[in-house]
């Protein structure tokens, strides 16, 4: 009897009912759609992030004070070894050891000055994966017959993939030179494209430098305060060695993401309350048709308790459809948020459909707080008419 009643009340009032459906699964699918944001929203930024380089560097202790990225050459060398140190650590995403020199580049008779980078050529572009490689990468880091050039310079002085170039460093040991064959022209839009660079190898023995570099690029990810405490870990992991964040990216990436997943808690708080005003004010316009009917179930004996259990079911039911509705929606939304935001789809996650249905039905039983006053109707004044 009970489960028939509560059928009855469900046809009988479609329509208000339909309201507060719609009005509940439109919550849902916000409320999914934002919960799933949250949940990938570190993963996204890290990405979006990785475009800007790397956000942290490791120098010799003595650099603190004079190394900038705008002036690489200003570090004094460190010894290779601390690669596989850094490679020990854990926590570490991408790192890629440089060695800078300043060398003369020919082309015919005509020398030019040219930062030449010594890296890790297979590494490197995984620090700022959104390079650009007109001909074609390197990804052996020991290739010692080819380089990559900045798109300034070879627009400069008229390089393309297969050109052959000539590099010549000069100190008081006497001059050095090496041949190189260019695999590609390299399109950042930073540092890269005012450079020439080859393998790590290649440059150090052009520098007379075997086995140092002058700085080490490190790419992580995280909060501020996962920043931090990555430091001061690091410079343990590192003694010896300055283990430095470059503040415009780091402090831009820390602060970003908590902020944007405070905005998602308050939207998720608006669309709740939002939603519950709904539901509040289709149920007082439904508690006001059902007067008559309750006070006919309470003449013929109805307890009020059990009353109002009929219209509590009612409004549960009514959330538990709105979530599951509203979760598969916002299952699109969310992918559709991804691919405007991130240019990737956001991945749905399992876990979010029990949150969303907690939610929902506390909105719901929320919401129909009027009808509890139905249980205030007295039987007489129905049946009289008033």
């Amino acid at each position: 009897m009970f489960w028939r009643i509560v059928g009855r009340l469900f046809r009988a009032s479609r329509g208000r009912l339909a309201v507060a459906l719609i009005a509940l699964a439109s919550g849902a699918t916000v409320t999914t759609a934002l919960v799933n944001l949250h949940f990938d929203a570190e993963r996204k930024l890290g990405a979006e992030f990785r475009a800007l380089g790397p956000n942290f560097l490791v120098l010799p202790q003595d650099s603190a004070a004079r190394t900038s990225l705008s002036d690489p050459q200003a570090s004094p060398l460190m010894d290779e070894s601390v690669m596989d140190r850094l490679a020990k650590s854990q926590g570490v995403g991408y790192s890629a050891p440089f060695l800078y020199v300043v060398a003369s580049i020919y082309r015919g008779q005509d020398s030019h000055q040219v930062v030449v980078a010594g890296t890790w050529l297979d590494r490197a572009p995984q620090l700022s994966p959104w390079w650009k490689i007109a001909g074609g990468p390197i990804v052996d880091r020991n290739d010692t017959s080819r380089c990559l050039i900045g798109r300034s310079v070879a627009k400069q002085l008229g390089f393309a993939p297969g050109s052959q170039i000539e590099l010549r460093y000069d100190d008081q040991k006497g001059e050095r030179r090496v041949s190189l064959i260019v695999a590609g022209v390299v399109d950042t839009g930073g540092q890269e494209d005012n450079q020439v660079l080859a393998s790590l190898g290649t440059v150090q023995n052009l520098a007379d430098a075997k086995g140092r570099v002058g700085l080490i690029k490190i790419r992580l990810t995280g909060t501020l305060e996962e920043f931090s405490s990555r430091i001061l870990w690091l410079s343990s992991e590192l003694r010896g060695y300055d283990v430095r964040p470059i503040p415009q990216i780091t402090q831009a990436e820390g602060q970003l993401l908590p902020r944007i997943q405070g905005l998602i808690y308050a939207m998720v708080a608006l669309i709740l309350v939002l939603t519950a005003l709904c539901v509040f004010a289709s149920m007082a316009a439904l508690a006001m048709e059902r007067r008559r009917d309750v006070g006919l179930m309470k003449a013929i004996g109805g307890k009020i308790s059990r009353i109002v259990a009929i219209f509590l079911t009612e409004a549960g039911a009514l959330g538990l459809a709105g979530a599951l509705i509203g979760y598969v929606a916002g299952i699109f939304l969310s992918r559709w948020i991804g691919w405007r935001a991130f240019g990737v789809a956001i991945n749905a996650r399992l876990e979010v459909l029990p949150l969303v249905v907690a939610l929902m039905v506390g909105v719901a039983l929320a919401g129909a707080f009027p009808l509890r006053l139905l249980g205030r109707i007295r039987p007489a004044e129905i049946l009289r008419g008033e």
